[in-house]
């Protein structure tokens, strides 16, 4: 294994806090989200919470998985790790992404690559991080996010939503600004990044860029990957490639596959992992 090889796949582990699996906390939830939510039981948790921070504490739950297990979930990118990973992608996806992008470079096929759903940067820092061992210099990292959490479902122009519970998860609103105090913590701040701050259907239309080798979509809901894809897939070039990080969620999925058909899109979708895929545009 060359150097390379061996840098990427540290990284790898370091952001989806793979070194830690063997913690019974590895999945720990905080008490916020496995309380039963009632507005009584909401405002108790609040203050809890509120003065165990004020005591630097925290509560966690015990996961209650077996390492062997904790490892397959981590792999695979089906568990939440709240408290340390930079992302939730899973080892599996971040080494196709790997394979993905050293395809790209080898072909030296023309394109920034992007990324519409961020949370805490670290897929998008494994891809800045590939483009800088393997020495690339032209292309850019775009990272598209409200950076306040997912919008509120809207099931009036986008019916596959109705009851989507994301915009409620506080843990999935990352600034911007903790986004680039992780590139730094990895020595990958620099002059290669393109923040995008706002609502998709606000921004993505716009962005100044022509081309792109790589679409990394990670909305979740189907509104965030219709309009992403009907902004940013006419500026896919042939050979480049669309990622998938949520096509196991069905309104996620819904949205790929009326897009495709409406557009007459049969490239095969390769399976990653059970929850992610992708496709190459031919």
């Amino acid at each position: 294994m060359n150097s390379t090889d061996l840098y990427l796949n540290l990284l790898k582990k370091t952001l989806t806090d793979y070194l830690n699996i063997d913690n019974p906390y590895a999945n720990g939830i905080p008490p916020q989200y496995w309380w039963r939510k009632t507005a009584l039981k909401n405002w108790r948790n609040k203050l809890i919470v509120n003065w165990l921070s004020r005591s630097k504490m925290i509560v966690l739950r015990e996961d209650g998985y077996s390492l062997d297990e904790r490892k397959r979930r981590r792999m695979n990118g089906v568990d939440w790790p709240l408290m340390q990973a930079q992302t939730m992608a899973g080892i599996k996806r971040l080494d196709s992404l790997q394979t993905i992008m050293e395809d790209l470079i080898k072909r030296q096929v023309e394109g920034d690559v992007i990324e519409t759903g961020v949370w805490r940067g670290g897929s998008s820092i494994f891809m800045r991080a590939v483009l800088k061992a393997y020495n690339i210099n032209d292309k850019a990292v775009w990272l598209c996010d409200s950076f306040e959490g997912l919008p509120e479902p809207e099931p009036d122009k986008y019916p596959a939503d109705e009851g989507d519970a994301h915009h409620s998860y506080n843990f999935l609103a990352v600034s911007q600004e903790t986004v680039q105090e992780n590139f730094s913590k990895h020595d990958l701040l620099d002059d290669k990044l393109r923040f995008v701050k706002g609502y998709f259907e606000d921004t993505l239309a716009d962005i100044p860029a022509d081309k792109f080798c790589l679409l990394r979509l990670d909305g979740d809901m189907y509104s965030s990957t219709i309009v992403a894809l009907e902004a940013l897939y006419p500026k896919l070039v042939q050979g480049g490639y669309i990622v998938i990080d949520d096509f196991g969620l069905g309104p996620c999925a819904k949205a790929v596959n009326d897009y495709r058909k409406k557009h007459g899109i049969d490239a095969p979708i390769i399976d990653i992992d059970g929850s992610g895929a992708y496709w190459l545009k031919p």
